[in-house]
């Protein structure tokens, strides 16, 4: 028939229609590999589609389900969720000490998921900096902060004078130069933290990782160490990711991102804006993450005051989509009230 599907119509009377070739699996194959390749290309961490797998006891544990992050670079991020959320595993995968189970993920141009051990080695070096909680983990106690921050350095062979130079810039950057002959052990804790920022880039990362950094400080500490780590990302340049559950600490960060139940749920990106007056006024607008996959999850606290569960109702508006809760069975309006509860997606 004329128009059928996989045929080409004749050109000429008579002529018997041929068979349009249909794409091949390379094809096909490549077409994803190209919108995999597109997806974040100019990103400097990219996870597409993350998933990681744990086994426990014999039973089956989903840390991240299909998880979607991009990160810009030069950007401070903030990355928050309730206690198993999956947040502390996505830090480990990108300090490249897990590997995920299922996905992609991406930093500075590395494939996570495909590095060798020596690879994942000169990585953990040179790439990323990482500043776990407790000082315990990020300095050696019997060292001083100068010994501590040189000592990267001195395992990726930079030279003594270099190390020496490099060590004392970063202390006095900051503010910790006077502990520079001191053992953790002499110092507070907001000074041995910022003595592990240091340490953590004294081989140039391009990243760095905080995980519940300012955990065990006080609220005048952690703004301190917070401070110092906006002082990194503004004055040189290297894109900080932090993991904190402190609301206080989240806020200082341009954006952050939301994890519930393995996915990426909702962004909040701040920016500031001068008025007719000059004053300066901080905006922040808080946004569901729509996934690769055309997910969304709607606020917890929403659903429970609309009553929604189980399934939504949706209709598409000029500018907007509507999203009602589900009603009883029995015929339902072929439109929704004009003055009815929505949410934008």
């Amino acid at each position: 028939m004329p128009g059928s599907a996989g045929t080409v119509p004749p050109a000429g009377g008579g002529q018997a229609p041929r068979t349009a070739p249909a794409p091949g699996i390379g094809a096909l194959a490549a077409e994803a590999s190209g919108a995999q390749a597109g997806y974040g290309e100019d990103a400097l961490i990219v996870c597409d589609r993350l998933v990681r797998i744990y086994q426990r006891e014999g039973i089956e544990v989903q840390a991240l389900q299909g998880l979607d992050l991009l990160v810009e670079p030069g950007e401070l991020t903030a990355v928050v969720g309730a206690s198993g959320s999956g947040k502390s595993t996505l830090m480990n995968i990108l300090a490249g000490l897990d590997t995920p189970t299922a996905g992609m993920v991406r930093v500075a141009g590395y494939d996570l998921g495909g590095l060798s051990p020596r690879q994942r080695l000169a990585y953990r070096r040179d790439v990323v900096g990482f500043v776990w909680q407790q000082a315990s983990q990020n300095l050696l106690p019997y060292l001083t902060a100068r010994q501590n921050v040189m000592l990267p350095m001195r395992l990726g062979r930079a030279g003594r004078r270099e190390r020496a130079t490099r060590a004392g810039s970063l202390l006095d950057a900051l503010q910790v130069a006077h502990c520079a002959d001191r053992t953790p052990g002499r110092m507070s804790g907001g000074e041995r933290q910022r003595t592990a920022i240091a340490t953590a880039l004294a081989n140039r990362p391009r990243v760095l990782l905080a995980d519940e950094p300012t955990g065990d400080l006080d609220t005048a500490t952690a703004a301190d160490v917070m401070a110092a780590l906006t002082a990194v990302n503004t004055g040189l340049g290297v894109t900080v990711l932090v993991v904190s559950h402190d609301p206080a600490v989240a806020a200082q960060a341009s954006r952050t991102v939301a994890i519930r139940d393995g996915r990426t749920s909702s962004e909040t990106l701040r920016h500031a804006a001068t008025d007719e007056f000059g004053n300066a006024t901080h905006h922040a607008v808080e946004y569901a993450v729509l996934d690769r996959a055309g997910r969304v999850q709607l606020p917890r606290e929403m659903m429970r005051r609309l009553g929604m569960r189980d399934r939504v109702r949706l209709e598409a508006q000029p500018d907007h989509i509507g999203v009602w809760p589900h009603t009883s069975p029995g015929p339902q309006p072929p439109s929704p009230p004009p003055a009815g509860p929505e949410q934008d997606g």
